[in-house]
């Protein structure tokens, strides 16, 4: 069961990733400024963030199954809009129809997994399953590139909604919770939105969030739509160039969330590990911001997707942060920010490019630094609001 759930998350991996490829064509067939793409790629996880207290209620009421066989046609016919659409508006609707399609494909499975594992196994769980789901981003690496420069964009969004569809009834077809998974006595949808004002109303829910909003949104902006432009407007390579790089960049990240799932640590210990992996982190966006060699930025990117793997001990202090009957919730509420953090930093990163452009700067050190700066400062909401009180970082 979690590995058709897993066919979910790498098609949701593969959508909120293909800007990185098609950002060059899109941009040749509808004529679109550095802003305009960063709006196209957010859109997506603009959507997907914001659904998710919605997926998160949907779960809480009607289980897992049910929740992601309703949402997931969605992402196909997204997918189908966008293949077909005759200008960028409606290119953007159809990666908001992806996003909301997407919304619950990895939150169904930190809800399944933290209801049918032990606490102990979590994040290593996790982990896997983060890495299961990152082979997503490989199809969006060399295949996409080999398939959208062979033949268009359009067949790139094409294949992917096949795809979706194929995973949807594998969902259908080997995903079956146990009775007592689905809570047989219903909530009302007010009683539900108050239990997640219970989780807003934590004084160290902002700290978490806050962190939570920036890491991935980091990771994804480069990996999802910066790494195309990067390689090909600053070293000049080639789109099937370009695209090897994204697929070692996704293959080496691959490995990431495993290998720090199981060096996960409870309490203390594991908040200050993220701070000290999120400072090195942020450290190296600020290196290829700065260093203009094609061999350092390529490397730099590479340790930058093996380091993203400590993102999940992020959803493990989650995990313990708050009491077992509000898990679900929390999950959604913390998978929330980081999609909206991505839509934001998505935007944020293309208005800076654009301005840096029309002062005549390099768009991408700009794109950079911004993201190097986020880091920074969620770091330090992290580390200096309140803690659980099991665990703080300034102990």
């Amino acid at each position: 069961m979690v590995l058709a759930l897993c066919a979910g998350v790498a098609l949701s991996q593969a959508f909120r990733t293909v800007g990185a490829i098609m950002a060059s064509p899109l941009q040749s067939d509808f004529h679109l400024s550095a802003q305009a793409l960063g709006i196209f790629s957010g859109a997506f996880h603009f959507a997907f963030g914001a659904m998710q207290l919605f997926m998160g209620i949907g779960i809480d009421l009607h289980g897992v199954r049910r929740t992601v066989l309703v949402a997931f046609p969605v992402a196909i016919a997204g997918a189908l809009l966008s293949a077909v659409s005759p200008n960028y508006l409606v290119l953007v609707a159809g990666q908001a129809l992806i996003g909301v399609g997407c919304a619950p494909a990895f939150l169904v499975c930190t809800v399944f997994i933290a209801r049918h594992f032990p606490a102990a196994r979590f994040a290593t769980v996790s982990g896997l399953v983060l890495a299961i789901g990152g082979l997503g981003m490989l199809a969006t690496g060399t295949p996409l590139a080999w398939l959208v420069q062979a033949y268009s964009w359009r067949a790139g969004f094409l294949v992917l909604a096949l795809a979706s569809a194929l995973a949807w009834l594998a969902i259908w077809r080997w995903v079956h919770e146990p009775a007592s998974a689905v809570p047989q006595q219903k909530e009302s949808i007010p009683e539900a939105v108050r239990q997640f004002g219970a989780l807003f109303a934590m004084p160290h829910t902002l700290g978490i969030m806050v962190l939570g909003a920036v890491t991935y949104a980091a990771f994804i902006s480069l990996r999802g739509l910066w790494l195309g432009p990067l390689m090909m407007e600053r070293h000049g390579y080639s789109l099937v160039q370009s695209g090897n790089v994204a697929l070692a960049v996704s293959v080496i990240a691959l490995f990431g969330s495993p290998l720090f799932g199981r060096f996960d640590r409870d309490g203390a210990a594991r908040r200050r590990w993220i701070v000290a992996c999120g400072l090195f982190y942020a450290g190296l966006f600020a290196l290829i911001a700065v260093v203009h060699s094609a061999w350092l930025d390529i490397a730099g990117m590479v340790l930058i997707g093996v380091l993203s793997g400590f993102i999940v001990w992020q959803y493990a202090d989650v995990r313990v942060a708050y009491p077992a009957a509000l898990t679900g919730r929390a999950m959604a509420v913390f998978t929330m920010a980081m999609f909206l953090g991505v839509a934001f930093m998505q935007w944020g990163t293309g208005v800076a490019a654009s301005v840096a452009a029309a002062h005549g700067g390099d768009p991408l050190t700009a794109v950079l630094a911004v993201i190097a700066a986020l880091l920074v400062i969620g770091i330090a909401a992290f580390a200096w609001l309140p803690a659980p009180k099991a665990a703080s970082v300034r102990s």
